[in-house]
C-alpha cells in the first residue's frame, strides 16, 4: 500500500546510484570545518586554563609586594621613631632621622628587588596553546596536501 507522499528522510529511489563526487567532497569539507571548530574551541580553553594559572601566580607575587610594602611601612614608623631617639642620646636629632631614613632605604631596596624577581618567573604566553596550535596547522596543512 502506498501512500503516494515519501517521507524527507526516506533516500530518494529513482537515482539510487553512487553518491556524486561533489556531494562527497562536500561532506568532507563539512567534517573537516567540524573538526576545525572543535580543535580551536578546545584550543581555546587550554588557553583561558594556562592564562588562569599564571594570573594566580602573578596575584601571589603581588599580594606578597603588597604586603612587604605595608609590613615595611608599619616596622618603619615605629622602629624609626625608636631609633631616632636612640640615636639622638649619642648624635643631633638631625642626624639620627638621616641614619634611620638611609636604613630604611636599604629594607626598600631589598623588597623591592626580590617582589620584582618574583614577578619575573611569571609568564604570559599560553606556551603549551600556541605549540598545539602549531602542530594542528602542521596537520592540517599536511591534510590538505
Amino acid at each position: 500500500m502506498t501512500t503516494g507522499y515519501s517521507r524527507s528522510s526516506d533516500p530518494p529511489t529513482a537515482s539510487a546510484g553512487p553518491p556524486r563526487d561533489d556531494e562527497s567532497i562536500g561532506k568532507l569539507i563539512g567534517e573537516v570545518a567540524g573538526d576545525v571548530s572543535k580543535l580551536f574551541r578546545q584550543e581555546v580553553e587550554l588557553a583561558k586554563a594556562e592564562l588562569k594559572e599564571e594570573a594566580v601566580k602573578a596575584g601571589k607575587a603581588g599580594g606578597m609586594l603588597a604586603g612587604a610594602g605595608f609590613a615595611g611601612y608599619m616596622v618603619a614608623v615605629l622602629l624609626s621613631l625608636a631609633l631616632v631617639f636612640a640615636l639622638a642620646n649619642v648624635v643631633p636629632h638631625s642626624w639620627a632621622a638621616l641614619i634611620v631614613a638611609v636604613i630604611w632605604a636599604i629594607v626598600g631596596g631589598v623588597l623591592y628587588a626580590t617582589g620584582r624577581q618574583r614577578m619575573k618567573q611569571v609568564d604570559p604566553v599560553p606556551r603549551q596553546t600556541i605549540e598545539t596550535l602549531k602542530e594542528d596547522k602542521e596537520w592540517l596543512h599536511d591534510q590538505t596536501r
